[in-house]
């Protein structure tokens, strides 16, 4: 397998503390959009999208939705210990671990582990004037994730628990507690399947109005379902990228959404880091399953989009898809990516990106640098000297390939 040698400090440039958007701008709508095409940058506000959009463009959106994942307890002794909820471990599925009402086990990470030597961490709750107690115990200690179990003596789902005692699990770098806009703020107008612990943020911007306006234009749209990880803002640590370790990330695709996407495969834009990464994995999902009409194992491991020898057309790769689900009688099923794009990735499917401003030295930033190579130093440097705000919180862009 040929792995590209990429050095991570090629993607670095000064962010400034200022610069960071801490809180989320007074409209939902209101941010500045950066527009490139052409090798020509056009600054706008993000209300004027529809006008850079043309009929039967389809933007793909990802419709999860954040879940109030960080849980604070505090020990007798005084000790605050804050659990980080990653992902269900027993039951697997999120739709069923967010049904229990009695018990589940999860990945967490767990803040100030050192103080949580053993027993049951526990916190009390009044629910219809009734007390009730919400416990925590680990279960198995890993490298990088504990195995919590949750257990609670009233009727919640566990949904409702997190709902009840949960926090937004807002980005390290904004340096704050959540208050009760981020409820709001940190979730798209369009969410709806609860499983991610950061947002989608590119799809912040989006008001109902907005959509809309797309809408009269005839401009289409459709939605993935991707959980988004904490592996998100795993910094890149090692000098040379092909040595960085991807996180992995479960998506969800209709049947419907596979005929929309061939149907305008010319014209599709991803709305967000995490829409790319699903349409560019059915790229190669459609390359297996040419090879291999019964596959079982639905997953593109990191590098495996840099040794493919069979090149399908893009339409005949999502072809393979449809074809497959329609044989097998499925409505909509589950992948697991670990793909990354790099400046050496050639995008398959993806016209255009609607996309935050990323922080120096990531992935995504690299990923930017897969539609536009080095022209990317040109637009951050615009950005910056024009007063956009950066990362989640932060202004837009649109980027043509």
């Amino acid at each position: 397998m040929e792995i590209p040698d990429i050095l991570i400090n090629d993607f670095n440039y000064d962010l400034a503390n200022e610069k960071i958007a801490k809180f989320p701008i007074g409209k939902r709508g209101n941010s500045k959009l950066l527009i490139f095409k052409n090798k020509k940058i056009i600054s706008k506000n993000f209300k004027n999208l529809p006008d850079f959009l043309e009929k039967n463009f389809l933007l793909i959106f990802n419709n999860t939705k954040v879940i109030q994942a960080r849980l604070e307890f505090q020990k007798k002794t005084g000790a605050k210990i804050e659990i980080f909820c990653l992902e269900p471990f027993s039951p697997f599925d999120f739709s069923l671990s967010f049904s229990e009402r009695k018990c589940v086990k999860w990945k967490c990470i767990v803040g100030n582990l050192k103080k949580w030597k053993n027993g049951k961490l526990k916190k009390r709750g009044i629910f219809e004037k009734k007390f009730f107690y919400f416990y925590a115990e680990i279960l198995k200690r890993n490298k990088d994730f504990q195995i919590i179990e949750f257990t609670w003596d009233n009727n919640l789902s566990f949904a409702e628990i997190l709902e009840f005692f949960g926090k937004t699990p807002l980005p390290p770098y904004l340096n704050r507690k959540a208050d009760e806009k981020d409820k709001i703020r940190y979730q798209t107008v369009y969410s709806k399947e609860k499983g991610s612990v950061a947002a989608p943020t590119a799809g912040l911007h989006f008001t109902n109005e907005i959509l809309k306006k797309l809408s009269k234009k005839g401009v289409l749209t459709e939605e993935i379902t991707l959980h988004v990880g904490a592996g998100t803002f795993k910094p890149v640590k090692t000098e040379n990228v092909k040595d960085h370790k991807m996180h992995k990330e479960h998506f969800f695709v209709e049947k419907r959404v596979i005929i929309k996407i061939i149907e305008n495969i010319e014209n599709i834009i991803a709305v967000g880091t995490t829409s790319l990464r699903t349409i560019e994995s059915l790229y190669f999902l459609g390359i297996k399953i040419s090879e291999n009409k019964s596959l079982k194992n639905f997953h593109i491991s990191q590098w495996e989009a840099y040794n493919v020898k069979n090149h399908l057309d893009k339409k005949s790769a999502i072809l393979e898809i449809l074809n497959f689900i329609e044989k097998n009688n499925l409505e909509k099923f589950e992948v697991t990516t670990e793909i990354i794009i790099t400046p050496n990735y050639e995008l398959k499917i993806a016209k255009a990106l609607i996309t935050n401003f990323h922080q120096p030295k990531s992935t995504l930033l690299m990923l930017i640098a897969s539609f536009v190579g080095s022209e990317w130093k040109k637009i951050y440097k615009f950005a910056l000297e024009n007063n956009f705000r950066f990362l989640s919180y932060g202004d837009s862009s649109l980027i043509f390939n």
